[in-house]
């Protein structure tokens, strides 16, 4: 066998390349493993494989990953994501989003949503994508005013508030990389201020996020598509031609040719297509009644909130006000910083700090707490690990002192842990610890699915934020029957908020994600918890806020009882079609 030699020669940058190496001049690791990742990056052409995987903080389902392919390969990046509730849409286009910004091909980007859940998605985008966004109401944001949207490049805001005279016109002349529009079914009505808008936005990707893409004619789908890739179901008049069974603008014709348009911009994954079927969770209200010290303070926050209610004008006043009645369902003490705010406002008058004072000294002679003393009778009767929540930190650091006197071991999770402490309390919690006692901060994206029983000490008033923290149980992963407690004080906005949450809609046997879809056909476009401040401010009695609370409640079966038949729409006009699996 012969061999041949062969001079190497090296040009002139590799000659400089040896020097270097001679001398010693290496880059730092840092730099190195970033140029590593570009050289990689260099080599992946399409979408078949995506690089994003490897820097997200989420399990991803098979359907999850491939329906985010097909928005990437197929949609090229403008698509409908319409999953049944549940599913993870947000995580479908988190995903999407991630992998074109790690591509360096979108930089600019505005995540449309609807009031309640701009913190939401903020939170989903940060915990589970490591994408940090402001929002439109955060401190940083309203500092620079009408600059602002020029100036972060990462917004989440709501739809309600983008489309605002003048804010519109600022959003309208920004060239946008990437646009994401959750419950786009608003956008349904060309005729809108908000179809309008977000046909005019200037974006060059698009994904719009909807499990009722359809809810009352065809007409809605067409208007949806045009947004999202005008001239895909060619003009109006053409679709209604070709598609729309005359004098039936719900029933569909030549649904074979449809089909094969909407398959260019439209993805829907069923429950049933992926197999997913979580265990059954039932709800449970424990009714008790306040200690007399505790109903008597509670009457008086209430008469004092009524009274400087609609007597303060400023946004701000009123915030304070209904963070005060919040806070004295929840604990005696978890008024106090309210109350100290109160004290040194000049925005309310002599005599109301004066209330004010009163207020203090009566929660401070609070002794007993009728919760506290249900909370432990009920700790008493299992063993079993329970998830425990409060929204106050004041009540947080009461029922820690608590289950210290009572000996069940118990961790403490909170929002000012650094995210070492947090793992550490979550790992604890998932080994030996029987309690986790929490903030809201334990709803941010934590997957507890090894506990099965969750106590709600205060409640919130918003059903979204409730349904935020049953998910953290109730979720894909949990193989038992979930146990929600809500402890619930007689007569109490709670109390009522409870009522008709659970005996007018059922909402703890809901999928998680359906109670925005019912609240969302709500006429009053207000934030939940708004409204019901706003029954509880002008109610006079006892009788008058029951009628009151009675009335949202069948407006709340009204707006189920709209969405289940849209969900029976959608499912008899699409079926199986647009599934990934």
């Amino acid at each position: 066998m012969m061999t041949q030699d062969y001079d190497l020669v090296l040009s002139p940058d590799g000659q400089s390349i040896l020097a270097a190496v001679a001398d010693g001049a290496f880059a730092e690791e840092s730099l190195y493993h970033l140029r590593l990742q570009a050289e990689r990056l260099s080599l992946i052409q399409g979408f078949d494989e995506l690089i994003s995987l490897e820097a997200i903080a989420v399990e991803l389902f098979p359907y999850q990953l491939r329906t985010a392919q097909t928005a990437l390969r197929r949609f090229r990046g403008r698509g409908l994501l319409c999953d049944e509730v549940g599913l993870g849409k947000t995580i479908e286009a988190g995903l999407v989003l991630k992998e074109y910004m790690l591509r360096g091909l979108v930089k600019k980007v505005l995540i449309l949503t609807p009031p309640g859940l701009t913190q939401q998605w903020r939170e989903e985008m940060a915990n589970k994508f490591l994408l940090d966004f402001i929002t439109h109401d955060d401190p940083r944001f309203q500092a620079l005013g009408d600059k602002a949207w020029e100036h972060f490049d990462r917004v989440i805001a709501s739809l309600a508030t983008a489309r605002l005279t003048g804010t519109r016109q600022i959003i309208q002349r920004i060239p946008y990389d990437m646009v994401i529009i959750d419950e786009a079914h608003h956008l349904k009505n060309r005729a809108t201020v908000s179809w309008r808008f977000a046909n005019s936005l200037q974006k060059k990707y698009m994904l719009m996020l909807t499990a009722t893409p359809v809810q009352n004619k065809l007409d809605e789908l067409y208007n949806l598509i045009t947004v999202l890739k005008p001239g895909q179901l060619k003009t109006e008049r053409e679709f209604k031609r070709r598609f729309v069974v005359r004098g039936d603008p719900r029933s569909p014709k030549n649904r074979g040719l449809l089909r094969e348009l909407l398959a260019d911009v439209m993805v829907r994954n069923t429950r049933a297509q992926v197999h997913i079927q979580l265990p059954r969770r039932r709800a449970y209200t424990v009714r008790l009644q306040l200690t007399p010290e505790e109903q008597a303070l509670y009457e008086g926050v209430s008469h004092f909130v009524r009274e400087s209610f609609h007597t303060q004008a400023g946004t701000v006043q009123k915030f304070i006000l209904q963070t005060l009645q919040r806070e004295v369902g929840s604990s005696a003490m978890a008024m106090r910083p309210t109350l100290e705010k109160l004290t040194a406002s000049r925005n309310f008058s002599p005599p109301q700090r004066s209330e004010v004072a009163r207020l203090s000294e009566q929660a401070a002679a609070v002794s007993r707490q009728a919760k506290a003393q249900a909370l432990l009778k009920l700790l008493a009767a299992s063993s079993e690990k329970a998830l425990i929540f409060t929204h106050f930190l004041a009540t947080l650091d009461y029922l820690a002192t608590l289950l210290e006197e009572a000996g069940p071991s118990f961790v403490v999770y909170r929002g000012d842990l650094t995210q070492a402490q947090k793992h550490e309390a979550i790992a604890t919690f998932e080994g030996p610890v029987q309690i986790l006692l929490s903030t809201e901060a334990a709803g941010e994206g934590r997957n507890l699915q090894f506990c099965r029983r969750m106590i709600n000490y205060d409640l919130p008033w918003n059903p979204m934020r409730i349904e935020q923290r049953v998910g953290r149980i109730h979720r894909i992963g949990q193989t038992r029957e979930v146990e929600i407690y809500n402890l619930s004080a007689e007569d109490t906005i709670e109390d009522h908020i409870l009522r008709i949450l659970d005996s007018k809609i059922n909402m703890f046997e809901l999928v998680i994600g359906e109670m925005d879809m019912i609240l969302g056909n709500l006429a009053d476009e207000r934030d939940f918890d708004d409204i019901v401040m706003d029954i509880w401010a002008r109610s006079r009695t006892p009788e008058e806020v029951e009628a009151e609370m009675e009335t949202l409640g069948e407006e709340l079966v009204q707006a189920r009882q709209a969405y289940e038949t849209m969900k029976q729409y959608d499912e008899t006009l699409f079926g199986k079609d647009f599934g990934v699996e």
